[in-house]
């Protein structure tokens, strides 16, 4: 009977530890991912001479990644983009709420 006790104690202590170590794997994809597309984003600004504030076309960013652009995250919460400079490609506060206590730095995103 304590041996049952000690295996229930472990397995719950045991899934608990998989489900943030499975929030923390997908908080890392989606600053990733925000990373990658921002990245695409500043090189094609750099390399047709926008200037802060220009338009983001999508389809020439597109051009500059491997996979098409993914406009939700993992999470089915859509990425917030504007112009071409500070914040072109952020993070839903949706989705740092939902992934808030497992201790992911989101940096500049």
């Amino acid at each position: 009977m304590i041996v049952v006790a000690i295996v229930g104690l472990l397995a719950a202590l045991l899934l608990n530890n998989m489900d943030k170590a499975r929030k923390q794997a997908e908080g890392r994809r989606i600053v990733n991912d925000c990373r990658v597309v921002d990245a695409a984003i500043t090189q094609w600004a750099l390399d047709t001479n926008q200037q802060d504030g220009a338009p983001i076309d999508w389809i020439a960013v597109n051009s500059y990644l491997k996979k098409p652009i993914a406009f939700f995250d993992l999470l089915g919460n859509p990425y917030e983009w504007g112009n071409v400079g500070n914040n072109q490609w952020t993070i839903s506060w949706n989705t740092k709420a939902a992934l808030g206590s497992v201790g992911i730095d989101w940096g500049p995103y």
